[in-house]
C-alpha cells in the first residue's frame, strides 16, 4: 500500500439524527427502529440526550460548518413539532449550522395532519421525506405499512401547500405480486402529485427482517429490469433527472444530504444506532462512529453514546470511498481520491480501475471517472471490483 500522500482535506460537513421509534417495524426493514410498545414516547428525554450525545461530537469537529441535517427513523413525525423545535434550536446552540441548511424529516403518512405538517415548518424544517412506497392498498398491505393510498396522497397534497423548500416521495418497486402495470401506476401517481425529488428503489430482502425468515415472492429479473428501464423514461419524461442510482429530482432539487454522503463527505451521526463519518485533517485519519444501539442503552446515564469508534484502515478506503461515489451519476473528480482519503491510489486500485473501463463499466478521462450506463446496470460488479 502506498504511503501517505497529501495531507487530508476536510469534506463538507452534514449531521445525521436518529429517532428510533415507529408505530409498527415493517417485515422489509432492516434500519434500527422499535415499534411504539409504550403509548408516550419519551420525548424531551430522548431530545435531552441527542443535545448530550451532539455536544460531545462536536468536540471532534471543532468550529466546522455543518449545512445539512437529516431526521431519520424509525418515524420522526412521531414526535411533536415542539420536541423537533427544541431539538433544532439546540443543534444551533452546540455546532456552526449554515443559515440556509438543509434540514430533512422523514415522516410516514399515516401520523400526518395539516397543523403537525404546518408545526414542523415553523420549527425549522425545510424538507421533508414521505415514506409512501406503494399507492395500492394491497401492496401496501403486503409491506405492513399503516397508512392506506388516501393518507399518502393527502401527505403529498400538505406537502405542496405549507412552505417547504423541497419535499421527496420514496416508492418502491419489485414489490410481491407487482406487475409492470402495477409499478408504473405507482410512479404515475406519484410523479401526479408533483414531488420536486422522488427515490424510487427496488425492494431488496435484507438479514434480520420478517420478509428473510419468510420470504415473500418477488418480480422475476427480467420483469424487474423492464420495470426499472420502463420507469426510467418516465421520470425523464416528466423532467426528474436522475443522479443517483436510486434518486431523482427536478432540476435543482438533489438532496444535499444524500449527495454529500455519496460524494465521501462528513457527518456527525447522532441518536440510537447513528452512524458517523469524520476526517481528523490534524491528525491525518478517517474516523467512523456508531452511537448505542437500543434507546434503554442509548439513554442510561452510566454509558458513553458511543458503542464503536475506529480509525478507518487505509487498505479499506479505496472501497469506501468508491463504493459511495459509483453510485452518483456525476463525473468523480480523481483529485477527490488522495483529497479525501489521503492517500495516492495503489497499484491493486488502479488495476482494477482499468479492469472497469476494459469491461465498459466505467469511463476516464485525464481528471475524472464516471460510471456508464452499464456499470449502474451492474453496479454490485463493479463494486465488487473495488475491494
Amino acid at each position: 500500500m502506498s504511503t501517505q500522500s497529501l495531507p487530508l482535506k476536510l469534506p463538507p460537513l452534514a449531521l445525521y439524527i436518529h429517532i428510533p421509534w415507529c408505530v409498527q417495524k415493517c417485515p422489509y426493514c432492516d434500519f434500527n427502529s422499535h415499534g411504539q410498545k409504550q403509548q408516550v414516547l419519551p420525548e424531551t428525554e430522548y431530545v435531552s440526550h441527542l443535545l448530550d450525545d451532539l455536544a460531545e461530537d462536536a468536540k471532534l469537529v471543532g468550529n466546522r460548518t455543518i449545512h445539512s441535517i437529516f431526521i431519520g427513523g424509525g418515524t420522526p413525525s412521531l414526535f411533536s413539532a415542539q420536541s423537533i423545535k427544541t431539538l433544532l434550536d439546540g443543534v444551533k446552540e452546540r455546532v456552526n449550522l449554515l443559515a440556509d441548511a438543509e434540514i430533512t424529516m422523514e415522516a410516514n403518512p399515516g401520523t400526518v395532519e395539516s397543523q403537525r405538517f404546518a408545526d414542523y415548518v415553523k420549527a425549522g424544517i425545510t424538507r421533508i421525506s414521505i415514506g409512501v412506497q406503494s399507492f395500492q392498498p394491497e401492496k401496501l398491505s403486503a409491506l405492513g405499512r399503516i397508512h392506506d393510498e388516501n393518507q399518502a396522497l393527502k401527505a403529498a397534497e400538505l406537502a405542496k401547500s405549507i412552505g417547504l423548500n423541497s419535499f421527496n416521495l420514496d416508492l418502491m418497486h419489485g414489490l410481491p405480486k407487482q406487475s409492470l402495470d402495477d409499478a408504473l401506476f405507482d410512479l404515475n401517481t406519484a410523479i401526479a402529485q408533483q414531488p420536486p425529488h422522488l427515490s424510487w428503489y427496488q425492494l431488496t430482502i435484507e438479514p434480520n427482517t420478517q420478509f428473510h425468515s419468510k420470504p415473500p415472492k418477488l418480480p422475476e429479473d427480467e420483469l424487474l429490469w423492464d420495470i426499472q428501464e420502463q420507469g426510467d423514461a418516465l421520470l425523464k419524461q416528466a423532467g426528474f433527472e436522475q443522479y443517483e442510482i436510486s434518486a431523482y429530482s427536478q432540476p435543482g432539487q438533489q438532496c444535499q444530504h444524500n449527495l454529500n454522503y455519496w460524494r465521501f463527505g462528513d457527518y456527525l451521526g447522532i441518536g440510537c444506532g447513528a452512524h458517523g463519518k469524520i476526517t481528523l485533517a490534524t491528525e491525518n485519519k478517517i474516523i467512523r462512529t456508531v452511537k448505542v444501539k437500543h434507546p434503554k442503552g442509548y439513554m442510561d446515564l452510566t454509558r458513553s453514546y458511543t458503542s464503536d469508534k475506529k480509525v478507518v484502515p487505509k487498505e479499506d478506503l479505496p472501497f469506501e470511498f468508491f463504493m459511495n461515489r459509483f453510485r452518483l451519476l456525476e463525473p468523480c473528480p480523481k483529485s477527490d481520491y488522495p483529497d479525501f482519503t489521503g492517500f495516492p491510489l495503489d497499484n491493486t486500485t488502479k488495476k482494477n480501475l482499468q479492469s472497469a473501463i476494459t469491461r465498459g463499466l466505467l469511463v476516464e478521462s485525464d481528471d475524472e471517472w464516471q460510471v456508464t450506463p452499464l456499470g449502474r446496470r451492474y453496479l454490485n460488479t463493479l463494486l465488487e471490483m473495488m475491494v
